[in-house]
């Protein structure tokens, strides 16, 4: 039995599966909208989802919402009022609450994004990937050089003061030169999140099945090592493997994922994180748009749960808290799992010896070794 003096922070996730196509590299819950989008029906079954959910967390306040896919921004920005009008009907929202949507810039334009920030989403998550169109073309996105840029311009001029750009390097073909050439166009748009992910194929992708030419380790490494000394000297403090922010503004859902916090999770195939007095629990729902419309709100919505173990519950809180670049305070151990620190003293002793942590009595955090070799130091409690 695990032993909680109090619950971690809640956030909300809400998946809104439909893309307009499907990424060769993406792994994602994702599905080609090939006809129109049931988007009111859809809408619809999000709030048959959170209804049955809300006994699980009664009296608990929401601190961020994030609005992911897919592609969220192919709803029309009522239908995005409307979800986030009758979720503040049946949850308390923090004051200060953090609301962000994910949006491709071949979905949107000044108008939309305008309308998006007066229906209360306060922060954008652009996916660029890159701005060089042969790149785009190869990673088989809808939007070019031009509407990249646009999309950056847009959310500037729609009054979004705190927006991520999403960017992936290591790309087919990709040189040093071009991946830096990518960032600086990033950086010169002025977001105040950015976000650098090496590609890597993923299992029951395009991608998987018919390889691209990648660059090798050695140049992978290299773009990673000379996109992190671009992004410091532009004040971009890197906070998590793959985020970097302003001061300020980094991306609060995200943190609360990796330190181990709860989250509902509605839509399909959303997965959730639900701490009680005794344990943990997760749970998601089915992945199937068809499927999730027939059943959001009963019982056969579940794709499955499960309570996690005391071996469980170590694996998962280092698997996250251990990518940040800060680590976490020794306290929140025992706070966010349920377990003394001791349960895991082997484990943290060993990788301390091998120079993958530091850890005293206040800090347990990861050395550039251990950023750098991630895997190996994340072993260790799996």
């Amino acid at each position: 039995m695990l032993n909680f003096a109090s619950l971690p922070p809640l956030s909300l996730y809400v998946h809104i599966p439909w893309c307009v196509r499907k990424c060769p590299y993406c792994d994602f819950n994702s599905h080609e909208a090939r006809t129109k989008i049931p988007e009111q029906e859809y809408i619809d079954a999000l709030l048959r989802d959170l209804e049955q959910d809300l006994p699980r967390v009664w009296g608990r306040i929401v601190h961020t919402i994030f609005i992911g896919g897919g592609t969220p921004s192919l709803f029309a920005p009522e239908s995005i009022d409307r979800l986030l009008s009758e979720v503040r009907a049946r949850l308390p929202l923090d004051q200060n609450v953090e609301v962000t949507l994910e949006a491709n810039p071949g979905t949107v334009e000044l108008g939309r994004f305008k309308e998006l920030r007066a229906a209360g989403v306060n922060r954008l998550s652009i996916g660029i990937q890159s701005f060089e169109e042969e790149k785009l073309q190869a990673l088989g996105r809808i939007h070019g050089r031009a509407e990249a840029l646009r999309a950056a311009a847009a959310a500037r001029a729609a009054g979004f003061d705190n927006f991520n750009l999403d960017l992936m390097f290591g790309l087919p073909g990709q040189t040093v030169a071009q991946a830096l050439a990518d960032m600086r166009t990033a950086i010169d748009l002025g977001p105040t999140h950015l976000s650098a992910y090496q590609l890597t194929l993923e299992p029951n992708t395009l991608f998987h099945a018919r390889p691209p030419a990648l660059p090798d380790d050695d140049s992978a490494w290299e773009m990673q090592s000379q996109l992190q000394t671009l992004l410091a000297a532009a004040d971009y403090r890197q906070y998590e493997i793959s985020a970097y922010a302003k001061p300020g503004y980094e991306c609060r859902h995200n943190l609360n994922y990796w330190k181990f916090g709860d989250y509902l999770g509605i839509g399909a195939g959303a997965h959730a994180k639900i701490t009680d007095a005794t344990g943990i629990t997760r749970l998601w729902k089915v992945k199937q748009p068809g499927e999730y419309l027939r059943t959001a709100g009963t019982p056969v919505s579940f794709g499955g749960d499960q309570r996690l173990s005391r071996h469980d519950v170590v694996a998962e809180f280092m698997l996250n808290a251990l990518r940040l670049a800060d680590g976490f305070p020794s306290p929140m151990f025992q706070e966010r799992a349920g377990l003394p620190i001791s349960s895991c003293q082997t484990s943290l002793a060993l990788a301390e010896n091998r120079g993958l942590i530091e850890w005293d009595a206040r800090t347990i955090r990861p050395t550039p070794q251990g950023r750098r070799f991630l895997n190996n130091l994340l072993e260790l409690f799996v």
